[in-house]
C-alpha cells in the first residue's frame, strides 16, 4: 500500500464483525449476509457467502491443488448496515444512554432511529485471559495495599 492510500484509511469504524449487512453495489447488489471479517487496513470487509470469486491454488506439500471459491473482499462503502427494525440499509450513528452507556442507532432517510445491538461474537475472545499466575504479574496483597492516603497525606515521598 502506498502512502496516498494509507492516508485514506478510516479511523472510527461504525460497521463490525458480525453485523448483519446489505449489499449495496457490486455483483452481489440487494443481497444481505453477515460480516465474517474486517481487514481494517484495507478499509475491507469479508460478507460471509458473498463475493464469490475462483481461485487457483498450486498443490503443495500437505494440501491438494485446484481451482476453489472463495469470499474476496469488499470495499467498507460497498455494504451498509441493516436496520433491526425495518430491515433497510441504513447509516450508523452514536447515542448516549441516561445511564452514560453508548450505543449504535440507526439513521438516515427511512431508519427507524432504533438501537443497532452489538453483535453477540464479538463478546468471544480469541486468546483466552491467562487463569494461572505467571513469574511477572504482581500478587495480590501488594496489588491491594494502601500506600497513601489523601486525609493525612501519609505516604507522600520526602522531596
Amino acid at each position: 500500500m502506498g502512502w496516498k492510500a494509507a492516508q485514506k484509511l478510516i479511523h472510527h469504524w461504525k460497521i463490525l464483525r458480525g453485523d448483519n449487512v446489505v449489499i449495496i453495489r457490486g455483483k452481489d447488489k440487494g443481497e444481505t449476509g453477515i460480516i465474517k471479517r474486517v481487514i481494517r487496513t484495507q478499509n475491507r470487509v469479508i460478507v460471509e457467502g458473498k463475493n464469490l470469486v475462483k481461485k487457483h491454488i498450486k498443490q503443495g506439500q500437505g494440501h491438494e491443488g485446484g481451482i476453489f471459491t472463495v469470499e474476496a473482499p469488499l470495499h467498507v462503502s460497498n455494504v451498509q448496515v441493516l436496520d433491526p427494525v425495518t430491515g433497510k440499509p441504513c447509516k450508523v450513528g452514536y447515542r448516549y444512554l441516561e445511564d452514560g452507556a453508548k450505543v449504535r442507532v440507526s439513521r438516515g432517510i427511512g431508519a427507524s432511529g432504533s438501537m443497532i445491538p452489538r453483535p453477540e461474537i464479538l463478546k468471544i475472545r480469541t486468546t483466552p485471559r491467562p487463569t494461572v499466575v505467571g513469574p511477572k504479574d504482581t500478587p495480590l496483597d501488594l496489588v491491594s495495599e494502601k500506600t497513601y492516603d489523601a486525609k493525612t497525606g501519609m505516604g507522600v515521598p520526602d522531596l
